[in-house]
């Protein structure tokens, strides 16, 4: 049964109010406004789609649509309802069916923090937007791959392994990367992607061994982010302790 045919004005002032209110970012909107297309405008709710099949139509690369797609689910925008090898399905809510951001924007919400009892190793840290932070703090702001300084609206979580090989979503098979590096690496093993950037220059024969490494410690759980305690006065990190030290650069 087709979707009741939507005005598309009213969804346009209502997009208009809602993109500052979830704080969207330009991506983001365009993202979602080209999912709103395939869906509501074509009378249904549903789609299956995957990343690298909707990026060329946006003009952008594969990092940078998956991480608006995950802010959007996120907020609200977007329910994911399957995920697999061969893509998503979501089901893509109008502006108006989408409620505002419950807590703060800092991350410190109840749904963002943490016991401290919690088995690090069981938790999905693409499940939320303070724990994907938690693995970008614990790179420094520095690409995993290439050591290149990355702004906070420019970097994206990469699998180590990735998921169709039997990778997880655990703090030791994510790291924080750059666009560029996370759409070249794409399936391709850290190491041999590591060599890759050495052979291109853009990695010093002392940069390679630290990466290989790096690649290492994260696999070994040597590299521990630091998550949010549930502790009423805190709403800080409680870190556990890093074993072996960062090699992030």
């Amino acid at each position: 049964m087709k979707e009741k045919k939507i005005d598309a004005a009213e969804v346009w002032k209502e997009l208009d109010a809602m993109a500052p209110r979830l704080g969207l970012s330009v991506i983001d909107r365009a993202v979602y406004l080209h999912l709103l297309r395939l869906t509501h405008v074509e009378g249904k709710r549903r789609l299956r789609f995957s990343i690298l099949g909707i990026a060329p139509h946006l003009g952008l690369s594969g990092g940078p649509v998956r991480e608006a797609v995950r802010r959007l689910m996120d907020k609200g925008a977007l329910r994911l309802i399957e995920r697999s090898n061969i893509g998503h399905l979501v089901e893509v809510r109008l502006p108006g069916e989408v409620r505002a951001p419950r807590g703060s924007r800092t991350g410190t919400g109840g749904r963002d923090k943490l016991r401290r009892d919690v088995n690090l190793d069981e938790v999905d840290f693409l499940r939320t937007p303070a724990l994907r932070r938690a693995i970008h703090a614990r790179e420094g702001g520095v690409c995993f791959y290439c050591l290149r300084r990355t702004p906070s609206r420019a970097h994206c979580l990469d699998h180590v392994v990735p998921l169709v090989e039997g990778g997880s979503n655990s703090y030791r098979n994510l790291v924080s990367c750059c666009m560029d590096c996370n759409s070249d690496k794409r399936g391709h093993a850290a190491a041999d992607f590591l060599r890759r950037l050495f052979r291109e220059g853009r990695l010093s024969a002392k940069d390679l061994t630290a990466r290989l490494l790096a690649v290492q410690a994260v696999a070994a759980g040597k590299l521990r982010p630091q998550v949010l305690s549930e502790k009423k006065d805190a709403g800080i990190f409680v870190g556990a302790k890093v074993g072996g030290g960062s090699v992030s650069g």
